[in-house]
């Protein structure tokens, strides 16, 4: 299995060094020839922010690469649901066990995740030098 995941993107904009880049995100079963009569096939255009020292060399509309390491994805999954979900499930545990109620354990806990998303929202510029992605030309042989 690749250390890496990649998606090929249409350059949207260029601002100074950062380069917006539209790609199309599927699920497994979009690049179906069949999905056309299937109602499960799913896809997303999402824009992808990527800084580098030298944009000279893209154009608007050229076709490209995003590149992102796999243990980008794993810390992007943890940061979203695992820690939320712990976080969740340790204070409806030590509420409960503290016999305060199921209703009143279960609301504190979901009120708990408020902050830690806002902490999240706050450290959102560190936590983009974490998810640093890359950009590769293609070359006219990968444009299918």
């Amino acid at each position: 299995m690749s250390d890496l995941i990649r998606h090929r993107g249409i350059v949207e904009n260029i601002d100074g060094s950062c380069v917006q880049i539209r790609i199309v995100q599927t699920s497994a079963c979009a690049g179906c020839n069949a999905r056309i009569h299937c109602t499960s096939a799913d896809s997303k255009e999402k824009l992808v922010e990527v800084c580098m020292r030298d944009s000279s060399s893209y154009h608007v509309g050229d076709s490209v690469c995003v590149v992102g390491e796999w243990s980008m994805g794993l810390k992007a999954v943890s940061l979203a649901f695992v820690f939320p979900f712990l976080i969740l499930l340790a204070t409806l545990s030590i509420l409960v066990s503290m016999e305060c109620g199921e209703l009143v354990s279960a609301l504190v806990s979901l009120t708990l995740l408020i902050p830690y998303y806002y902490i999240l929202w706050l450290n959102r510029r560190r936590i983009c030098r974490i998810f640093s992605f890359s950009v590769e030309p293609l070359s006219k042989t990968d444009r299918v």
